[in-house]
């Protein structure tokens, strides 16, 4: 019952996939090297960094303009990163990630048209506990 209105999605190709997990690895070793307690922006220069090395292609703090009556306007939206051209990454370093960072990613998602995105919070003590994989 209600899934007459369901879209049925393509399975996430490989590679995204494959990005997704060199993000995730990359992710683990900035961590492990740092370890919590560090600004966002510390983390995201050293991910940044991490990925390169992984012959990545990486954009960092992108502007993303929402489109509204036809117009392209900069309403202050700017992604962390943008990994391949294909996977958005959001960093924290929070405390407690609360449902307004999904439904951040979630609205990046939508706009940019992408499928994918993770969610990283680095201000936790295991790494894997921060990590969270988001599917349009």
């Amino acid at each position: 019952m209600g899934r007459q209105n369901e879209q049925r999605r393509e399975p996430i190709p490989k590679e995204l996939n494959d990005v997704s997990g060199a993000i995730v690895d990359a992710a683990f070793r900035v961590h492990s090297t740092l370890g919590p307690g560090l600004l966002e922006s510390v983390y995201e220069v050293c991910l940044e960094h991490e990925l390169k090395k992984r012959g990545l292609e990486v954009k960092r703090q992108l502007l993303l303009p929402v489109v509204y009556e036809g117009v392209r306007l900069d309403a202050g939206l700017r992604l962390d990163m943008l990994v391949e051209d294909c996977v958005i990454v959001e960093l924290k370093a929070v405390e407690q990630m609360g449902p307004v960072f999904d439904a951040q990613l979630l609205t990046y998602l939508k706009l940019t048209e992408l499928r994918l995105g993770l969610l990283i919070n680095f201000n936790v003590p295991v790494i894997k506990d921060g990590i969270k994989r988001v599917v349009l």
